[in-house]
């Protein structure tokens, strides 16, 4: 591990590739309104259609810990280029032969990349940067991140406004996953420091044991559905009640990361400055008060805003909980980091969900319920840190 010194010599300049590596990591949230494009191009169903974002992040559930274990063996820098290995190849199958299989197959390598680059970047920060700056850091992932999901919907529908088709995405993000991945080869970083003591399965998970990890990795999962879930839904919002098409709808999810963004920006000064746990409740609240408003509201401009507002609100909750959970224990960063990713798998349960409800329901409203119980978890994880405290 660095010391302090190399830290301050070499730390903004081993941190810009770190940093850059999150812009791929936002790649999988553009399956949010792919699941729009796809069902339109190939008749699927709602639930059908809701198990695109699963071919994605079921990734989370199985790969996390044996990833992290791997991690222990090549270090965090070795595995962030095997993703960006596997992030390519996947990029470049749909792009060849695009059909419904092709599609399932890109987007499920696509996930299998972005498993491994969650639990490998994510504590290859902490190679750069420690102590007071984590969480700060973290957040300034979290903002790069969010510029990329920002970006995604705009590409796919410049795409096909420009190329005559939205999937010409993939090879536009491999080749950004190619030269990320040679900036960082580029970069020399000094790697970790590990224990000689092996890891299996069941220690990782037994760290669950812990109630406080528990709770966080928990709060991982709902707080990943709560993303995955409204970047899905808001798209198809403004289909049902605005009568968009597929390509004009994808605003909505490109409003979303923008406020996210936003929100992810301020989040990083603030959590500078204030409590971590009161952040976390101040805005975990209003984003419920913002999902509720979406209940009600008709027009274009007002879905788009509440839309935004809950991602804003939402945009730095998940650094905050997985910071929290490398604070809690800090001796067992890579099994930690393999466990919180683990339950990115939110985003491959909260999806399916949504579409069960809205066809039980006969509306969207179905997705905003799920969406809302969700928050409801969050709302209690926020109020026990606060008291475990």
């Amino acid at each position: 591990m660095m010391t302090q010194q190399e830290n301050k010599k070499g730390g903004i300049v081993m941190l810009m590739p770190v940093l850059f590596g999150f812009f791929v990591m936002g790649f999988c949230d553009v399956v949010g309104v792919a699941t729009s494009y796809a069902k339109n191009a190939f008749g699927w169903s709602e639930t059908l259609a809701g198990f695109l974002p699963s071919a994605v992040f079921i990734w989370f559930l199985l790969l996390s810990v044996p990833a992290a274990m791997m991690m222990n063996k090549l270090g965090r820098k070795n595995m962030v280029q095997l993703s960006n290995l596997i992030t390519i190849f996947g990029m470049l199958i749909p792009f060849v032969t695009f059909t419904p299989v092709t599609c399932m197959i890109g987007f499920a390598l696509l996930g299998i990349g972005n498993t491994i680059l969650q639990v490998s970047l994510n504590p290859l920060v902490t190679n750069v940067v420690s102590g007071k700056g984590l969480t700060s850091a973290l957040n300034a992932g979290q903002v790069v991140k969010a510029v990329s999901s920002f970006c995604g919907p705009i590409i796919a529908a410049q795409s096909l406004a420009l190329l005559g088709s939205w999937e010409y995405l993939f090879p536009i993000f491999g080749l950004i996953t190619l030269l990320s991945g040679l900036w960082l080869q580029l970069t020399p970083i000094h790697r970790e420091t590990v224990s000689g003591e092996a890891t299996s399965m069941g220690a990782t998970f037994g760290l669950l044991r812990d109630s406080k990890i528990l709770l966080l990795f928990l709060g991982i999962m709902f707080v990943v559905g709560v993303d995955v879930g409204v970047n899905t839904v808001a798209p198809k919002l403004l289909i049902e009640r605005c009568g968009f098409d597929v390509a004009e709808a994808g605003i909505g999810s490109s409003v979303y990361f923008l406020f996210r963004t936003a929100g992810a920006f301020v989040g990083t000064f603030l959590l500078a400055k204030m409590s971590d746990i009161r952040y976390f409740r101040i805005n975990i609240l209003l984003a419920l008060a913002f999902l509720i408003s979406l209940f009600f509201l008709q027009g274009e401009v007002a879905i788009l805003v509440f839309v935004g507002l809950v991602g804003f609100a939402c945009s730095s909750i998940f650094s905050v909980i997985y910071a929290q959970a490398l604070k809690a224990r800090p001796d067992k960063a890579n099994e930690i980091s393999g466990l919180m990713i683990t339950g990115v798998c939110g985003g491959a349960v909260i999806p399916p969900l949504m579409g069960v409800a809205t066809e039980a329901i006969g509306s969207q409203a179905g997705s905003l319920i799920i969406i809302g119980l969700a928050i409801g978890y969050l709302i209690f994880c926020s109020l026990t840190l606060k008291s475990a405290k």
